[in-house]
């Protein structure tokens, strides 16, 4: 591969191709880029490259950028001959099915079957269905609003307000079909140092969210700014008491400060409450 010299102060293209809804060589994508923290990038997103007309277009407006280094293009293109349209472009081709078809077709003395867009096609209908019913599920049960349909959840995320339980619960009912309700911890409960009685019944689907008080600080003051709420006295006295209530009832956590919402996620599956 021929090495190219790059001012590290420049933003390098990098193209996400995709058939469908480009989420997977996004996900691939970023996740390969993000080693490469000195780096800018400019990232741009072209979906539901379908056709092989799509395919010319893109080449032609790649192959007329006049910057000194190619672009990186990454790529989930299914289709034999919009992969081979492609590769004649003036960049960096990472050819992301390509790379893993042909091998597997091998393997598997079968030919693939390169039907667009099935990297994330809904599948069967009961399987869309259940994750249509999670999401419902953790939009009903969440913040605590209800506690009638606690006994049908698979997990009870708890923790401080605003430590990512709402997005979590969605994350993991949208990607897994996981039933996930949450329920922050208030003033009520510092106070009296024990879990609500919905909580206490059902200790063993709880999981708790664990932040520090200044990232918890960062995040309310941009909700309500210079609130009694939103101080950093209050931030650390909530996350002090809610630390005394995860250990004294020997409730799983995960520490979010850094990390994001898949991250999160997948320290909960394995503590589902799944029959």
């Amino acid at each position: 591969m021929i090495m190219e010299e790059c001012d590290k102060n420049m933003k390098r293209q990098v193209y996400f191709i995709s058939d469908s809804t480009g989420i997977t060589v996004e996900a691939l994508g970023h996740s390969l880029l993000s080693q490469f923290q000195e780096l800018k990038f400019e990232y741009i997103t072209l979906r539901y490259i379908d056709s092989l007309n799509k395919v010319e277009n893109l080449c032609q407006t790649i192959n007329e950028n006049e910057d000194e280094a190619r672009p990186l293009i990454f790529s989930t293109l299914v289709d034999g001959q919009m992969r081979a349209k492609l590769s004649k472009a003036n960049a960096h081709i990472f050819d992301l099915m390509g790379e893993f078809l042909t091998p597997l077709e091998e393997i598997l003395n079968t030919q693939a079957s390169s039907a667009l867009g099935h990297t994330h096609g809904q599948g069967p209908d009961k399987h869309y269905e259940h994750r249509m019913d999670a999401v419902n599920f953790a939009l009903l049960n969440d913040d605590g609003i209800t506690t009638k349909h606690l006994d049908r959840a698979d997990i009870i995320l708890i923790g401080p307000s605003r430590s990512g339980k709402t997005p979590t619960c969605l994350y993991l009912a949208m990607q897994y079909g996981v039933y996930a309700a949450n329920y922050p911890l208030v003033e009520e409960d510092f106070e009296l140092m024990r879990l609500p009685n919905a909580l206490l019944e059902r200790v063993d689907r709880l999981f708790g969210l664990s932040i520090t008080a200044e990232r918890l600080h960062q995040i309310r003051e941009l909700r309500r700014p210079d609130s009694e709420y939103a101080s950093l006295k209050q931030c650390r006295y909530e996350v002090s008491q809610i630390g005394i209530l995860y250990r004294e009832n020997r409730i799983p956590t995960c520490e979010v400060t850094q990390r994001s919402v898949e991250e999160i996620a997948t320290r909960i599956l394995p503590h589902l409450h799944l029959p």
